[in-house]
């Protein structure tokens, strides 16, 4: 016998009927809302949050709570990150890292451009399928010993185009593989003249997808590398006063009030950092429909079901599972939350920042908890037409 999914059977009930019926009527009126938000947010679990939802089709401000207060976002700076990389490099850019022969024995040439998707893990390598250095290491290894006919020892290796970390790495696993290695930077414009015949290569997805992963999994040192890259694109150093110019140049060009804005870093963990939820808010108004941003909206996370919001709200409103997307900040004292919430034929846009809720994880899953509720009372489904 087959079995009907549930979105399947309730539109062969509705044409059954053959009448107009909802999957799901809001829980409040439209009118009610700020009443009710009003309620919840004053909840001590959130400890005076800051707080707006907007109307993204009006962009009428349905309700606010001390929403241009300057509050500490936590990662949904990453939602100015990635925005900003999405800005100032090409989406479809996809990174290419290479190591290759050098002129003498014993030498190889690593040809970079400080990709911000490379990693020295395994796990991130086999399960996210992150450029990896270690394959270039153990490819090189093998072409080393391959030529050689004695042990090798050492190994002199010149390089551009690779983060300071991202070299340590390399240090350690060549020694781990019993060569030492003797590493000197080349300028950009140099290296590739050196080097010799190809020996392997790691290809980074574009742009538009790291920015999806660095949104869903919230990864700092994605977001972080992105922002970067985005700071250098545009001429501003690979700092954080280059990603703190480089945001502020985003906001500018999108016309996005940016008053007292503070940014230190590029992924929210600066306890240091400040925005208001309504900048937040009014960048996702911003950027909600335009093409060349889509790849935020692909990449947050959906409630109930993937990324950071995984396992929220199948317990605390099971209604809206399926219908937020949304980026989710927590640091200790501060939990966040910022995107959109379907609701019928309305798409809002809300952002919550609780930044003086009490240290520790109780406090912290309190907080998300009744955010969560208070969003579940205004998620539902758009209606089924009228069937005939």
């Amino acid at each position: 016998m087959k079995i009907l999914s549930r979105t399947a059977f309730l539109v062969n009930l509705v044409m059954f009927c053959g009448v107009s019926a909802a999957i799901a009527a809001p829980a409040i009126p439209v009118a009610s809302i700020a009443r009710v938000f009003g309620q919840i947010s004053a909840s001590p679990s959130l400890a005076s949050p800051s707080m707006i939802l907007i109307d993204r089709t009006s962009g009428e401000i349905v309700f606010q709570k001390d929403a241009t207060s300057l509050r500490k976002p936590a990662s949904i700076l990453k939602l100015l990150s990635t925005t900003a990389a999405l800005q100032y490099l090409d989406p479809n850019y996809r990174y290419v890292t290479r190591i290759s022969k050098g002129a003498n024995p014993r030498s190889l040439v690593l040809s970079g451009n400080l990709d911000p998707w490379m990693t020295g893990s395994y796990f991130e390598a086999t399960k996210y399928h992150r450029a990896w250095l270690q394959y270039l290491v153990n490819r090189s290894v093998a072409d080393l010993r391959a030529e050689e006919t004695t042990p090798v020892h050492n190994v002199s290796i010149q390089y551009s185009g690779l983060y300071a970390s991202d070299i340590q790495f390399l240090k350690r696993a060549f020694v781990a593989a019993g060569v030492a290695p003797k590493i000197h930077e080349l300028s950009a414009n140099v290296v590739d003249s050196v080097a010799g015949v190809e020996i392997a290569k790691v290809t980074s997805p574009p742009v538009s997808e790291m920015v999806k992963f660095a949104l869903t999994w919230s990864d700092n040192l994605l977001a972080e590398r992105l922002a970067r890259a985005a700071a250098h694109s545009v001429g501003y150093p690979m700092d954080d006063a280059g990603v703190a110019q480089t945001i502020g140049k985003l906001l500018t060009d999108l016309q996005v009030d940016q008053s007292g804005l503070a940014i230190h870093d590029g992924s929210g963990l600066s306890k240091e950092d400040r925005v208001t939820a309504k900048l937040i808010a009014d960048l996702l108004l911003k950027i909600r429909g335009d093409e060349k941003f889509a790849a935020v909206f692909q990449g947050l996370p959906v409630s109930g079901k993937t990324g950071t919001l995984e396992s929220r709200y199948v317990t605390t409103a099971p209604q809206a599972v399926g219908l937020i997307h949304a980026k989710t900040g927590t640091l200790d004292g501060t939990v966040s939350l910022a995107g959109y919430v379907e609701s019928g034929a309305h798409e809002y846009i809300f952002v919550a920042i609780a930044d003086h809720i009490r240290k520790g994880t109780a406090a912290a899953d309190q907080a998300r908890n009744t955010i969560d509720r208070m969003l579940g009372k205004i998620t539902a489904p758009l209606e089924i037409a009228k069937q005939n």
